[in-house]
């Protein structure tokens, strides 16, 4: 049988720039494959035979690939069990596949690991894999950031930028702004870069430290007695030095927890507590699926480590994901390299600690320094 086919998974949740790396799977692998098939709801799609001759689809959707918000073949969460994997082995060699890309982030690439694994328990003949960086998250090692970070970043910053002008206009309150990141602070963090456009959070509070409910009231009234207002940035998993979560989880499935939301218990602990008028903003999906802020470093890089997987695979590469390394020097620039999945799997990369300020109450300006290439410029607002 003439093994000619390449397979696109992805999974955990989607991005801004996700069809940009679809796009550029499909731009590289044109006249190297006969198919390219999309895995219709990612994993689960993989394991049912679910797929999408991607190699058929109009110059017109192409096109449309790198400014469509999600993923036009679909992602899932679904965990995949030993039993599982040597299925999707078999599947793959009933169509002639010889090789994988998963699209992801921390659990993804464990899953790719694991994949390898049943392919060498398989005698069925070798099957290529490849993983492709994708998290808002950016937790993802060995990597400098992940495709989608930038773009869910920049809309923080522009958020929050927006968020503070309409407060300070109108100095009755504080707001808090919840960001999702529940492990690592890189995206949360990204809302001081707003400070750099006339607009940004007074407080900025990470996971990788632990939250003081009295150290952070006391802030916030001295910000209320200062000014009449303050805006905070909290990350959906600030845990208390116990080590407990602020919120105690609602519930739990497997590997996936769900909190209650941080931001609106933080107002309603200012009210109680301090007596000041507080509410809570939650941007959630909308921080990760909007164009109107579509980062454009971020969907360049997207598409080129979508072409780099391909290449990867074609050169005879495997077990590896590309990752993004930035090239010393003072003008931004990076490229796209292999590095081995064996290194990656199930572990995540915090903000180290030169990017948050000693009170743990804020970010660096060294992190904003870092951060800015990848967003891009904001509009700048007038300040009296």
């Amino acid at each position: 049988m003439r093994r000619n086919s390449l397979l696109v998974v992805n999974g955990g949740a989607p991005t801004a720039v996700l069809n940009a790396t679809l796009y550029g799977i499909l731009a590289e692998a044109q006249g190297r494959y006969e198919h390219v098939l999309g895995a219709h709801g990612g994993t689960a799609g993989a394991l049912t035979e679910d797929f999408i001759e991607l190699q058929d689809l109009a110059d017109s959707v192409r096109q449309a690939l790198p400014h469509t918000p999600g993923t036009v073949i679909g992602t899932s969460r679904t965990p995949l069990l030993d039993d599982d994997l040597d299925r999707l082995v078999e599947v793959c060699h009933r169509h002639a596949i010889s090789g994988v890309l998963f699209g992801g982030g921390n659990g993804t690439m464990d899953t790719c690991s694991r994949f390898r694994e049943a392919i060498r328990r398989s005698d069925q003949g070798p099957i290529s894999v490849v993983g492709v960086p994708k998290t808002i998250d950016n937790d993802l090692p060995a990597t400098d950031h992940a495709p989608g970070f930038g773009s869910a970043a920049r809309y923080l910053a522009a958020t929050t930028a927006e968020i503070t002008a309409d407060v300070r206009s109108l100095p009755i309150h504080v707001c808090i702004i919840e960001a999702m990141g529940r492990n690592a602070g890189w995206l949360t963090a990204a809302s001081a870069l707003a400070r750099r456009y006339g607009g940004g959070p007074d407080l900025v509070y990470l996971p990788e430290r632990a939250f003081d409910p009295a150290a952070f009231l006391d802030r916030v009234q001295n910000l209320w007695d200062d000014q009449g207002y303050a805006v905070v940035v909290v990350s959906e998993g600030l845990a208390l030095s116990s080590g407990q979560p602020v919120v105690p989880p609602l519930m739990s499935t497997g590997r996936s927890v769900y909190f209650g939301e941080v931001g609106a218990h933080l107002s309603q602990l200012i009210v109680t507590e301090l007596g000041i008028k507080a509410r809570s903003e939650k941007p959630g999906i909308a921080g990760r699926a909007s164009m109107a802020w579509q980062s454009t470093i971020d969907r360049q890089e997207a598409e080129l480590v979508g072409r780099a997987a391909v290449m990867a695979i074609v050169d005879g590469r495997d077990g590896v994901m590309m990752s993004i390394q930035r090239e010393p020097g003072a003008s931004y620039a990076t490229t796209v390299q292999p590095v081995d999945l064996a290194h990656l799997a199930l572990s995540e990369k915090t903000v180290p600690a030169e990017y948050i300020s000693p009170d743990s109450a804020d970010v660096t300006d060294d992190y904003v320094d870092w951060l800015e290439p990848l967003v891009g410029p904001l509009p700048s607002f007038a300040t009296l």
